[in-house]
């Protein structure tokens, strides 16, 4: 005797698949391992999964996400904490909606066997950095430390050359290089580097990878699914991170080079858990910081500049 499949599962069956929601994600530079629970929820299908189609793109200039997102070019965007900040208070419309990594990653970095031992040893000497604002805030707090001020270093814009020209001898220290990058940079380039970390030279802790979207636009229901399949994705290269390694490592050739497999390594702790989460003692605290060192004119309240897409 045949089986009969019931008339509502028949129609159940028959119905045609829902569409998934396109979304955009800009990243803030090219693809690397600062960005792998997202390649790792792309490629496991945990995006998928919650009903998401989304397309990963590169920036052509690592400034424009943001401002992408801003103009409604974009749904998401990585960005950085400190620059949000300014970024609020400069008029764009973002708000901070999920967390990549959750630690500091810059840091004051010098040669280990160069001039610079402690930060007294910055006395007269050069600083080398890509971008202005925030850096000077971090390194004047960091002098502060030693009873030094910025009249007592001359900060030298070298571009994006932060290793180069701390190899070359043309700086002293840089302020603006990633800890998980740089010193393994400067190493496979033949030369030792060490760091001093910013949060532990009374700078105030911070995200250093977030999400941001505009809010005028933001589907929170969405959002939050999204920040799921990263969650997801964080979860997967902790319990699996030699599968996870050879999944993110497999969608690009350069990625399997020694460089990236160091920083791997390096930032596997530093990824949040829980994307979606707020802490907003962070937000708070480094918008005191950004107002005590000139750079902004008032406090804003957190809500202006995050939101906990999970909170009802």
């Amino acid at each position: 005797m045949k089986h009969l499949i019931p008339a509502a599962l028949l129609a159940l069956i028959s119905q045609p698949a829902l569409a998934a929601d396109k979304v955009t994600l800009m990243l803030d530079w090219f693809v690397n391992p600062d960005h792998a629970p997202i390649i790792v929820a792309q490629e496991k299908g945990f995006f998928k999964d919650e009903g998401l189609e989304v397309e990963v793109v590169a920036p052509a200039d690592p400034s424009d996400p943001p401002k992408l997102v801003a103009a409604g070019k974009a749904d998401y965007a990585i960005s950085y904490q400190p620059q949000l900040h300014l970024q609020v208070h400069e008029g764009l419309p973002l708000k901070r909606v999920g967390t990549l990594i959750a630690t500091p990653l810059n840091c004051l970095m010098v040669k280990a066997d160069g001039p610079v031992q402690k930060i007294e040893d910055l006395k007269g000497k050069k600083i080398g950095y890509s971008v202005s604002g925030v850096e000077e805030a971090l390194v004047g707090q960091i002098l502060k430390t030693a009873g030094l001020g910025m009249s007592d270093v001359e900060m030298v814009n070298v571009n994006w050359s932060l290793s180069p020209s701390l190899i070359a001898g043309q700086v002293d220290a840089t302020i603006g290089g990633y800890r998980n990058f740089e010193l393994t940079q400067m190493r496979l380039e033949g030369a030792e580097g060490r760091c001093f970390f910013v949060e532990e030279q009374g700078v105030p802790t911070y995200d250093e990878l977030i999400f941001v979207a505009n809010p005028a636009t933001l589907d929170t229901e969405r959002t939050a699914r999204f920040l799921h399949a990263v969650e997801r994705g964080a979860q997967y290269m902790v319990n699996h991170p030699d599968e996870a390694w050879e999944l993110f490592s497999g969608t690009a050739p350069d990625l399997k080079d020694e460089l990236n497999a160091e920083a791997w390594k390096q930032t596997l702790p530093r990824f949040s858990q829980s994307p979606a989460a707020l802490d907003q003692g962070r937000y708070a605290h480094f918008e005191t910081f950004l107002k005590e060192a000139g750079l902004i004119d008032s406090v804003l309240p957190v809500s202006d500049l995050a939101i906990d897409v999970g909170a009802k």
